[in-house]
């Protein structure tokens, strides 16, 4: 006999505020603790140093992790001129000082180089794996690699706010792999500056935006007071940029069972026009419940993901 899971079979996001000083892997721990959740996963690390977005998955939507891993993204960091760290951020050692400070207009002036398809080089202390081992294990042990440069998109990057001469803070919004310590080490070299990053926010994963993201302690108050369900966004919502399909409960049948369906001439038409380029995936709805993802060819639908939404609270 198969083992029980402890916990709770609860399914859906929530988006999460992460604070500072919390790992993104804790902040994942503490949330399935307070839904008392079977399962549970997050979509994009975050540093314990930076602040903002972290959605997590609960239950059945860690299906749709991978989806929502390559929406785009925004942030917002401020640069503090005058001394470069080993790790780009707070907390590493000084390694190169300047007395350099470049005005925000000479900063925005070099945006556009950074600006589109780039190729960047993850900073020393990241998680990248070389032969096997994390970039900052090595890094920290002193040992001496190189890290190849990664093809990156950044859509847009502006200068929002200067603080004072020593500060600059920008916000850009871009694909998947963005180092924001890399963007700031290349930007400060461009300027032959010396820079780091002082602080950092992500504001945005997808659909998921920090103004409606809930913190801690507001998610604690709120699944303590017996009311989950106000801090669980659907399943589906990781999939915004996903067509949706309605089907029968005949065919939500066979999709549950792993089967493919045969779709009418006229879904086939209505969604040619709606798969994003090079995609093949639609989100198959009976009524409001998320049956599957599927992949549509030949003009038929077969079952990629099949999810089970049946909820316990």
């Amino acid at each position: 006999m198969a083992r029980r899971r402890k916990g709770l079979a609860v399914h859906g996001w929530v988006n999460l505020d992460k604070p500072l000083d919390l790992t993104s892997t804790d902040a994942v721990s503490r949330v399935r603790r307070l839904f008392n959740a079977q399962k549970a996963g997050h979509a994009g690390t975050l540093d314990p140093l930076a602040s903002g977005v972290l959605p997590i998955a609960l239950g059945e939507a860690t299906k749709t992790v991978p989806y929502l891993m390559d929406a785009e993204k925004a942030y917002r960091f401020t640069i503090a001129w005058g001394a470069t760290t080993a790790s780009f951020d707070r907390e590493g050692a000084v390694v190169a000082t300047s007395q350099v400070r470049p005005t925000p207009d000479e900063v925005a002036a070099v945006l556009p180089r950074f600006v589109g398809e780039i190729d960047q080089a993850p900073p020393a202390f990241s998680a990248v794996r070389v032969e096997g081992q994390r970039a900052y294990d090595l890094a920290r042990e002193g040992v001496a690699f190189d890290l190849q440069d990664r093809r990156v998109t950044i859509h847009a990057a502006a200068v929002v706010q200067t603080p004072d001469p020593d500060h600059v803070t920008l916000e850009i919004s871009c694909g998947k792999g963005v180092y924001v310590r890399a963007l700031v080490r290349d930007i400060a070299a461009a300027l032959g500056a010396c820079g780091h990053v002082s602080s950092l926010r992500r504001t945005r994963v997808g659909v998921f935006s920090d103004t409606e993201a809930i913190g801690l302690d507001k998610l604690a108050e709120i699944v303590h007071r017996g009311a989950l369900l106000e801090a669980l966004l659907p399943v589906e919502t990781a999939l915004d940029d996903i067509p949706a399909l309605a089907v029968t409960d005949e065919d939500a049948f066979r999709l549950k069972q792993g089967r493919a369906i045969v779709l009418l001439p006229r879904q086939t038409e209505a969604l040619s026009d709606r798969l994003v380029s090079g995609s093949r995936i639609v989100s198959a709805m009976q009524g409001e419940k998320l049956v599957a993802l599927g992949e549509v060819r030949a003009g038929r639908l077969s079952p990629v993901r099949v999810f089970n939404l049946d909820q316990e609270t």
